[in-house]
């Protein structure tokens, strides 16, 4: 279709083309019949014999040529037109001095007409006819059949040749004219082309909405930024600008706003750049600065800080205050490199590493950076075919009743063992598994296997085994959480209440309502639900209402200085009786000691986890564990 349509196009093109083209050849014979036929009149006055009735004819002629002509028979106007004049010509010719006649001179004057008012093959044609009665002319001449009749001088004579002069002068200042305006048309033209060559130009190398450089035209203004400062015994910095929080101004106010943003940030950051420092639009909300500096990084630091600020500043977008700010990431030359794609990825490196520092922040590129970047891509090709061949392993430590330090409950912890005996650790492979959106189909496989390792040993005699499962954010976002949990369930044979799902309190607060409704739809079910790392996070008491909390696990870092840190007792005390007035069971997790025990039985915590009684094991050795609590459940 885009093809037929394109050949739609070009015909109509070609045929506007015509139609122009016609016009003017059309223009032009009214023009020639014009002052030709005035030409023939004033002919007549002074013709004798003969001549008269020749330029009679001629004349008529020319006023059926003009006819076709009004009527927009253009090619047949034209034909008729130079037949007229080179066949009066000829029979002037032939009545009068032969080759030698003064209408001879005329031929001339028919060709240019025919190069005005034709194409190659009228041309050409009449080319052909001119040159076929001079030659009868002279054949007949030649032969006797005609002899020329050489007339004396008269101021006839002289008046057909002026007409004659007058007549191919006019054909000749008009084909000049036309040469010449087509000339300037042509002049115009490439000027125009010119200009659209150079608009292209600085749209290939310019964003449409800044007028920024682009990353393309980028690369060319580091190798001149790169040779300028080796002449000038200078170094060359690439800084790397990133903006936080940039996609909820999209979300909230439309790209519009976001736009504008954009474009309000471009003029402050180039109203604190110098004229040998250039900005560039590296993509989305992603910019670079090519900056020389001298030995010393202080420059570059204070000019870091100037570009966070203005990031930082107020923006008004459609009557609305949006503050924003930026990470910066900094590679420099020589130290980093020469290569720009290189620097624009150590750079980029670095940035991510300032927005792992709290963002709003500069970090300079070093090779650790490197290192780690390439160390987190082997495990990512390590990672993929791990989940698929179900290289994991679920690790269970047991949560110890105080009352009476039974069992009652078992945490599922993953682990991924390795050929060498060792183990890639959670806080590895879990946040990568995250950021790539594995980590659903991880969490599937977990959730699966701890109902199954529940149903297993409520099956030896355990009948009141519960397990607990550590949740992801990720996990709740396609929706299907509640499903999964109930095929697991049904699969594994187990109530609802057999199951545990732990959530850290970071996880409360991302997308509220979407992740609230899914927890109602699991406590509805008989779920438990339990929030972790309590204290190291927003510790909102409105979350632990809103989200049918049943558990709250007392983060580690609180209960390990419980013996030593004065401040962390009362904290744990204050925590404790808040879960209790909300009707929450405590769970103190990192309890190693005796002494700790003990505390935390003073102050009325009821259930406790920690190296005190088993650190995380495999199930094949948590029967024993089982067993020895004595339980029943």
């Amino acid at each position: 279709m885009a093809v037929n349509h394109i050949q739609q196009t070009n015909t109509h093109k070609g045929t506007e083309e015509k139609d122009i083209l016609s016009q003017i050849r059309r223009h032009r014979i009214i023009q020639i019949c014009t002052v030709t036929a005035i030409g023939l009149c004033i002919a007549l006055l002074v013709a004798r014999g003969i001549t008269t009735f020749i330029f009679a004819v001629g004349l008529v002629g020319l006023l059926v040529s003009l006819g076709f002509a009004y009527r927009y028979k253009v090619q047949l106007s034209a034909v008729i037109l130079l037949g007229s004049l080179s066949t009066m010509s000829f029979a002037l010719a032939l009545t009068g001095a032969g080759l030698f006649d003064l209408a001879i001179i005329g031929y001339p004057g028919i060709l240019i007409f025919a190069a005005l008012l034709g194409g190659v093959v009228l041309f050409v044609s009449v080319i052909g006819f001119v040159i076929a009665q001079c030659t009868l002319i002279g054949w007949l001449t030649l032969q006797g059949y005609v002899t020329p009749n050489t007339p004396s001088l008269s101021w006839e004579h002289l008046i057909f040749i002026l007409i004659i002069f007058l007549i191919i002068s006019f054909g000749v200042y008009i084909l000049v004219r036309d040469i010449k305006r087509l000339m300037f048309s042509l002049h115009s033209e490439n000027q125009k082309v010119q200009k659209s060559r150079a608009q292209i130009q600085h749209l290939a190398h310019h964003d449409t909405l800044t007028n920024l450089p682009n990353r393309l035209f980028g690369e060319a203004l580091f190798l001149q930024s790169l040779k300028t400062c080796e002449q000038n015994h200078e170094k060359l910095a690439l800084l790397f600008i990133d903006l936080d929080n940039f996609k909820p101004i999209n979300d909230a106010l439309g790209h519009a706003a976001g736009d504008q943003l954009l474009e309000q940030l471009t003029q402050r950051l180039n109203g604190v750049l110098r004229n040998d420092q250039y900005l560039i639009r590296f993509g989305g909300d992603e910019f670079l600065v090519l900056s020389p500096y001298q030995d010393s990084t202080e420059q570059l630091n204070t000019m870091a800080d100037d570009l966070i600020k203005q990031c930082a500043s107020s923006f008004e977008i459609l009557q609305t205050q949006v503050v924003v700010s930026a990470s910066i990431g900094i590679a420099c030359v020589p130290h980093d490199g020469k290569d720009f794609k290189q620097l624009c990825r150590k750079a980029d490196i670095a940035m991510y590493q300032a927005k792992k520092d709290g963002k709003n922040t500069y970090h300079y590129y070093d090779k650790n950076l490197d290192k780690a970047s390439e160390d987190k891509f082997k495990l990512l090709q390590l990672l993929r075919p791990a989940i698929n061949q179900k290289q994991f392993k679920l690790y269970y430590q047991p949560m110890i009743s105080l009352a009476d330090e039974k069992i009652t409950t078992v945490e599922a912890l993953l682990r991924w063992p390795q050929p060498d005996g060792g183990f890639i650790t959670p806080d590895q492979f879990i946040p990568l598994a995250e950021s790539t959106g594995l980590i659903s189909e991880l969490g599937r496989w977990v959730i699966q296997q701890a109902c199954l390792f529940c149903a297993r040993h409520r099956s030896l005699g355990h009948s009141r085994l519960r397990v607990a499962v550590n949740l992801s954010v990720m996990q709740f976002k396609d929706g299907q959480l509640q499903h999964i949990v109930e095929k697991a369930l049904h699969e594994a044979q187990i109530p609802a209440d057999a199951l545990e799902l732990e959530l850290t309190e970071s996880l409360l607060i991302d997308e509220t309502e979407q992740i609230q409704k899914q927890l109602n739809s699991l406590s509805d079910l008989g779920v438990t639900i339990a929030i972790d790392d309590f204290g190291t996070g927003y510790s909102n008491l409105g979350y632990l209402r809103n989200f049918n909390a049943s558990k709250l696990k007392i983060d580690r870092s609180f209960i390990i200085g419980l013996g030593t840190a004065v401040d962390d007792e009362p904290l744990v005390e204050a925590i404790i009786n808040m879960a209790k007035s909300l009707g929450l069971e405590t769970v103190a997790e990192g309890i190693e000691n005796k002494a700790t025990l003990h505390k935390l039985l003073s102050m009325g915590c009821s259930v406790g986890q920690g190296y005190y009684w088993s650190k995380p094991v495999p199930e094949e050795e948590l029967g024993a564990l089982l067993n020895k609590s004595n339980s029943s459940i």
